[in-house]
């Protein structure tokens, strides 16, 4: 998987990089996993904007993907590589052996033809989920599910992927992408492998009207606005806006929003970096 660089012919081709597309192999979706999306425009069911900078954009179909992965004992063959417009990683239309297709989140290095399975006793191999019960420790995984049966939860997005470090009782020890370190439970399932498309990251969208194609409406900073819309509006002239906050006054640097009486936080051993 690459990149692509255009030539400066437009100041939007200047600083545009998009993926080169080059592991697609279908481009017509399977229908009958497509579901409609309606577009809200950031509006709830009273028609009030909840949340700005939110409207137009492509029309999109949602694929369905199975983040279970919970047909046992049922190989399945891998159809196609397709591009997902609702997520940042490839999707994987696989074939059962009794003739069902779903969707999966495609796995770095998963090819058309190959052979996954799911459940407990599979083979530890790029493609295939099972239960970190069954994983060797130092397997790189993806698509964890923090409850059992609940569906993948965690590391899914474009190139991301989670370190089994080692196993305590009934509790396993990951090392998340985002540094954190926590325990899941052994019965819960993961993938195999790191997710798709890892040069992600490196895509450049070159023009603001690129951003409108995603939805995405101009975004204007609180620094510019009056006192009576944002707390950091205001001030003669350009004024810094202080101390960097929320339109709310929430802090935005440094302030600790998590809950200190998470229940979760038994489970956290190591917090994220900052």
């Amino acid at each position: 998987m690459a990149v692509r660089k255009f030539k400066p012919v437009t100041p939007g081709q200047r600083n545009k990089v998009i993926s080169a597309f080059d592991d697609i192999t279908c481009k017509t979706p399977y229908k009958p996993l497509l579901e409609p999306i309606k577009k809200t425009g950031g509006r709830n069911n009273q028609g009030k904007m909840t949340i700005r900078y939110i409207g137009g954009g492509h029309k999109r179909m949602y694929r369905i993907i199975d983040f279970r992965r919970n047909k046992d004992n049922c190989k399945a063959e891998v159809m196609t590589i397709e591009y997902d417009p609702n997520r940042s990683a490839r999707i994987a239309l696989v074939k059962y052996e009794d003739g069902e297709k779903r969707y999966i989140i495609a796995p770095n290095g998963l090819k058309v033809g190959q052979i996954i399975e799911s459940g407990a006793g599979v083979a530890p191999e790029v493609g295939n989920a099972l239960p970190l019960s069954d994983i060797p420790l130092g397997t790189l995984v993806h698509n964890i599910e923090l409850h059992p049966g609940q569906g993948a939860a965690m590391a899914r997005s474009a190139g991301t992927f989670a370190q089994l470090a080692a196993r305590e009782g009934k509790h396993a020890i990951l090392r998340l992408p985002s540094g954190e370190t926590r325990m899941v439970l052994v019965t819960c399932r993961a993938t195999v492998g790191t997710v798709s498309n890892p040069d992600h990251n490196l895509e450049s969208h070159g023009k603001a009207g690129r951003r409108r194609w995603l939805g995405r409406r101009p975004r204007n900073r609180g620094v510019v606005m009056n006192p009576v819309d944002h707390p950091m509006g205001g001030g003669e002239g350009r004024a810094s806006g202080g101390h960097p906050r929320s339109r709310k006054g929430l802090p935005a640097k440094g302030y600790k929003t998590r809950n200190p009486k998470a229940t979760s936080n038994k489970f956290i051993i190591e917090r994220r970096k900052k």
